[in-house]
């Protein structure tokens, strides 16, 4: 019986073993080389659906950023990437009321918001971040940005200078690179295929967005593309300031939350970069507006999925804008 026994230990060990390092593993690092430039086209669909005062108010927007990123110098760990905005197309329904621009397309419109908009495409900025957590440390460019879009509406300054400050330039610039954890993670694990991220998003006098997430990963698909589902939580706080800062109304109250989140990463270790992501987020809750000392709850629920693709060559140049309202990429498959 023994002999047996011992027999019986060697085939466990046997397989156990060898499924035991069979563990999925895989190396997740952003890598830049000087020079060469990448392309993003970042797509987000945004529904809201508001209740004001018994009045149903619908709004869909659909916007379309084509952005390029090349790594200009490295300091360590330290790179510095030119970010250039490439081209806008945008989509807004309110109510019936449809707003349109696309900067991929000739246009004699000189509208207020078509000039808002031919302001941003071409503006580039200098990111600095940091490779060790991936954290963007310093931004350049703002001053020349915010000039840009003042010229082209100057009543909107009091409001751009708060909520465009450097801060905030620095705090929109890091999800780009943030969800990446730069080490060797493990499918399974609870601490090596895990891990968390939190960004607070101060937007002046419309209020503070605090986002954390959760990044695990799951293994690679027949592409050999390793995957990342993601968690999201987004917690508002309404302005500290009583001050408007040149907007209509005043936030009084708030109590929104995250009903729902749901995404994935798709990252290519070989080109070390993500391909392509998706991420869907719903958030419900109400708030009050203060209007000329007339404060009004509004019932609020909000829809928002936003597609990212990467790309070697610039999606303008190749390929012709689509004259349909733009959707996000559908999310890849786990």
């Amino acid at each position: 019986m023994s002999s047996v026994r011992w027999l019986a230990g060697i085939v466990f060990v046997a397989l156990v073993i060898p499924s035991l390092g069979a563990q999925e593993k895989s190396t997740i690092k952003w890598k830049f080389e000087k020079e060469k430039t990448f392309y993003q086209k970042v797509v987000t669909k945004t529904v809201q659906k508001m209740k004001v005062t018994g009045t149903d108010i619908n709004q869909e927007q659909n916007q379309t950023f084509f952005f390029s990123w090349t790594p200009v110098k490295q300091d360590g760990d330290n790179w510095e990437l030119k970010q250039k905005i490439e081209g806008v197309i945008l989509n807004i329904d309110i109510g019936g009321t449809k707003v349109q621009h696309d900067s991929t397309k000739e246009s004699a419109s000189t509208t207020p918001l078509s000039d808002f908009f031919k302001a941003l495409v071409g503006t580039e900025f200098l990111v600095t971040i940091n490779t060790k957590d991936m954290k963007v440390t310093k931004i350049a460019g703002r001053e020349e940005f915010v000039k840009k879009l003042v010229n082209s509406n100057p009543q909107m300054q009091p409001l751009l200078d708060k909520i465009l400050s450097e801060k905030t330039m620095v705090e929109m610039a890091e999800p780009t690179f943030g969800a990446i954890p730069n080490i060797e993670v493990t499918k399974g694990d609870k601490e090596k295929g895990t891990w968390k991220r939190t960004t607070s998003l101060d937007m002046g006098p419309i209020g503070k967005y605090d986002n954390s997430y959760t990044y695990t990963y799951e293994g690679q698909d027949e592409k050999k593309m390793d995957k990342i589902s993601v968690k999201a939580d987004l917690v508002y706080t309404k302005p500290v300031t009583s001050n408007a800062g040149g907007l209509p109304f005043k936030i009084d109250s708030a109590n929104i939350k995250t009903a729902s989140s749901n995404g994935l990463i798709l990252f290519d270790a070989a080109k070390g970069r993500i391909d392509r992501s998706s991420m869907s987020l719903k958030i419900t809750g109400d708030l009050t507006v203060d209007i000329g000392g007339q404060k009004t709850k509004i019932e609020l629920e909000q829809t928002q999925e936003t597609g990212v693709e990467t790309m070697d060559v610039n999606p303008i140049s190749v390929k012709a804008a689509p004259t349909v309202t733009p959707s996000p990429t559908p999310a890849p498959k786990p």
